[in-house]
């Protein structure tokens, strides 16, 4: 590499060792140091496109790692918007630190820093993911975060046999904020763990509220969606069978909804800390089956009793032959497995008639009932009339 070149990547030494050095004005040489195993050299390619800052000459044979600008770029991006930010800042106040500074000598060209910041603020959002974060702690510690309740309808009877607990914020100025922005934020910052506790806490709460407001005879189920985060926490099912003892719920009233990220990320643990949920009587549910990569694998390996179908092939059904048929077969394997599949996302009779000749046990969505706060579920339950589909 040499110094006032367009660098592309940055290199890590895994074998020998190279010298840097520093072309002053003139013509001065100055040393900078040496460089070998498990060190980084050319790193300030990847962070912008200015020229290489120093020469790097091998004093030893190498062999060495190469990082492209792009790769680097890649997995910055798909980065916390907050990570992002600090490390461009803080790899840009290093280059700045090291052009304005004697070792370089001065550069007008130069951008200033603050303008520099200012762009990468305004490039990933970080200022308003951030004031999101902080709000969010703020509503959690508070408890002003709401959950609402979507029934969840056994299809051959059209009684309500459960629910899905599903997390609300009505923010104080902003009005309400969309799940799809604030849980995001919640899992980056690591704020989903409180949110858990607390959701599965009030979830319990409302489920022996409900039941004893309607007098049901049947004892109902409540789904509660954790995350990765969740499963990372050492007392997870310590602490979970802790809320539900308190709230005076039977454990088999509980389901988990896992998604197959979290499978993913945490396959072993997560296998494990199933098992011990299921030992306890707890049920574990895979929302959004069908949309992941290795989801057979997952009934196979994982402790599963319910999957979930996602809505976008339920809403495909009557448009589309291939989502028939995938649902078709989605139904079938559950049958086979001896699992039970609930239908996401149903919004007319028409599907829910389809969904139920195919076999599937269980759906939820519009065409029941959207999801509503504990007193509106209470009233929806007590005025309880056959669904359309099974009276048509």
């Amino acid at each position: 590499m040499k110094q006032g070149e367009k660098g592309t990547c940055a290199y890590i030494i895994e074998e020998g060792q190279v010298e840097i050095v520093i072309e002053k004005p003139g013509g001065k040489i100055q040393p900078v140091g040496t460089r070998g195993p498990g060190t980084i050299i050319g790193e300030m390619a990847i962070v912008d496109e200015g020229l290489r800052t120093a020469t790097v000459k091998a004093i030893k044979d190498c062999k060495v790692l190469e990082i492209t600008h792009d790769d680097f770029a890649q997995r910055l991006k798909t980065s916390d918007p907050v990570i992002q930010m600090i490390s461009q800042i803080i790899l840009m106040r290093y280059r700045d630190t090291l052009t304005r500074a004697e070792i370089l000598g001065q550069s007008v060209s130069y951008p200033p820093p603050e303008a520099l910041e200012r762009n990468f603020a305004a490039q990933t959002d970080v200022v308003e993911s951030v004031k999101i974060a902080n709000d969010l702690k703020a509503a959690i510690e508070n408890k002003t975060l709401m959950l609402h309740y979507q029934p969840i309808i056994d299809l051959a009877k059209g009684a309500v046999t459960g629910f899905e607990a599903l997390m609300r914020w009505k923010h104080p100025e902003r009005g309400f904020i969309s799940p799809a922005v604030f849980i995001p934020i919640a899992e980056k910052s690591g704020l989903i763990v409180d949110a858990s506790k607390w959701a599965l806490e009030e979830a319990c709460g409302a489920l022996k509220r409900i039941e004893l407001s309607v007098r049901s005879k049947t004892a109902l189920s409540m789904s509660v969606n954790f995350s990765s985060h969740d499963f990372a926490e050492s007392d997870f099912v310590e602490g979970i069978m802790k809320t539900i003892g308190k709230a005076g719920v039977d454990p088999k009233q509980i389901n988990l909804e896992i998604t197959e990220r979290l499978l993913i990320h945490q396959p072993d643990n997560a296998k494990d800390t199933l098992a011990a949920c299921r030992k306890e009587g707890i049920t574990v549910a895979i929302d959004d089956f069908g949309t992941g990569y290795s989801s057979l694998s997952y009934l196979y390996y994982f402790p599963i009793d319910t999957m979930k179908i996602d809505q976008s092939f339920v809403r495909a059904m009557f448009r589309e032959d291939r989502s028939l048929e995938l649902v078709k077969s989605i139904i079938g394997l559950g049958q086979n497995m001896g699992l039970t599949c609930v239908a996401e996302g149903v919004e007319n009779a028409e599907e829910a008639r389809l969904l139920c000749d195919l076999g599937c046990e269980q759906a939820q969505g519009y065409h029941f009932a959207k999801p509503m706060a504990e007193q509106d579920v209470i009233k929806a339950l007590q005025g309880w009339k056959t669904p359309q589909y099974l009276s048509a």
